[in-house]
């Protein structure tokens, strides 16, 4: 069997689950990235079947040709897949060309364009956000009319909350209109303002059929998390996945995924429970979520996940994983400011505090770039049989890290 898999850049999560793909037995991988091979091991490089450089790995038309010349070299497609957000609606028309099996790119826009999949909610009856897609400053004027403020506008394709704002006035409003240039060609999505806990659903599903399901909480919010820089974010994965206060988000979560079409692979939604215990679902992704949420579910179960899914869009094969061992959650070390790393403080004493809590570390390097998103530089996963203990855990690796950066 024949797979390909796309991807822009060779980034750590690109190489697991390219470790993962190229490990299943039966499978030749072709893989096609506009960064060239070279940077990564010979070893990894010796388990492809064939590689193709393109100039971007986002345009459809590139990743075809690409597709075709390593097919006449290596045989039918049997499958052409990717892992990150912003390969699916390019990855899915190539699919669509080549006769592929796999979520045609109708169905991956479900996903990508923000007012296309709430308009598809709102349809279904998912209760989510009141939203109104802009393309000129009197669509953002005429929606805070009837919504009022505060108001969240984001890039109808965006991902990890970035460009993504929460605005409150209308100067604020005009600021932001102003540096985004709303336009036909350049949409944006505005929503009224969720406020309430936020989480995730994340799905395995095989042909339309939810096969497994895990959930996550934030803290705070990712959007709190980049408005203030000085905050370090943690995520929470409950052991407490199968009782009955999650039964809602259960119904609505396999709704929402019926709406916009979820057919095979690890679906990454987000959802908010308001104050009064209502829910509103933010947005899907139709691809494995980041924030290191598989290796907190692979930490809660003692699995695989990144083998599980490359079974299941290679084979279309789903192994079951055991019951929840464990509750994990994983607390990310964020300096404030730009420039680089130039010490982290804390760290030493937090990890002989916590001792076997503890199952991951990746310290931030001295020299190591700032990041711009709200994972920050570093991470500390830990895990406890108790919820109560991992959160406790984070708190106070949050209270007691800091990153120094330095320009």
């Amino acid at each position: 069997m024949f797979v390909m898999f796309c991807t822009p850049f060779f980034n750590e999560n690109a190489k697991i689950f390219l470790n993962a793909i190229t490990s299943l037995n039966g499978v030749r991988v072709g893989v096609i990235s506009q960064e060239p091979q070279e940077v990564l091991s010979s070893e990894m490089r010796q388990r492809f079947a064939g590689h193709w450089r393109v100039q971007d790995a986002l345009n459809a038309d590139q990743l075809t040709v690409a597709a075709r010349e390593l097919s006449k070299r290596h045989g039918p497609i049997h499958r052409l897949f990717a892992n990150n957000e912003q390969s699916q609606v390019p990855v899915a028309e190539a699919r669509d060309r080549l006769g592929v099996d796999g979520m045609n790119a109708e169905t991956a826009r479900n996903f990508r364009d923000k007012a296309r999949m709430k308009d598809l909610f709102h349809k279904a009856g998912v209760p989510c956000a009141r939203h109104a897609r802009v393309e000129n400053e009197a669509d953002a004027w005429l929606f805070v009319e009837k919504v009022g403020f505060p108001v969240c506008i984001k890039p109808l394709a965006g991902a990890a909350a970035q460009s993504t704002y929460r605005v409150e006035s209308g100067d604020a409003l005009r600021d932001v209109l102003r540096a985004s240039g709303p336009s036909a060609a350049n949409p944006l999505q505005i929503e009224e303002f969720v406020v309430g806990d936020e989480h995730s659903f994340d799905t395995f599903s095989l042909l339309g059929q939810p096969l497994w399901h895990s959930l996550t909480r934030y803290l705070p919010t990712p959007l709190e998390a980049m408005r203030n820089p000085w905050i370090q974010w943690r995520v929470v994965l409950p052991r407490e996945v199968d009782t009955p206060m999650y039964d809602d988000i259960r119904k609505i979560g396999r709704q929402a995924l019926s709406a916009l079409g979820m057919g095979t692979g690890l679906s990454h939604l987000e959802w908010f429970r308001r104050k009064d215990g209502s829910i509103a679902i933010s947005e899907v992704g139709a691809r494995p979520p980041g924030a290191q949420i598989v290796p907190l579910m692979n930490r809660a179960h003692d699995v695989d996940l990144y083998r599980t899914w490359s079974e299941l869009m290679v084979f279309g094969n789903f192994t079951q994983p055991s019951p929840r061992k464990y509750a994990v959650g994983v607390a990310f070390l964020r300096g404030l400011g730009g420039g680089r790393v130039k010490a982290v403080h804390g760290l030493e004493g937090v990890l002989r505090d916590l001792g076997g809590l503890v199952t991951d570390v990746r310290p931030p390097q001295p020299g190591q770039p700032a990041s711009i998103s709200y994972e920050g530089e570093g991470y500390v996963i830990v895990r406890h049989p108790q919820t109560a203990y991992v959160e406790s855990a984070l708190l106070h690796i949050v209270s007691n890290v800091r990153v120094e950066l330095v320009g």
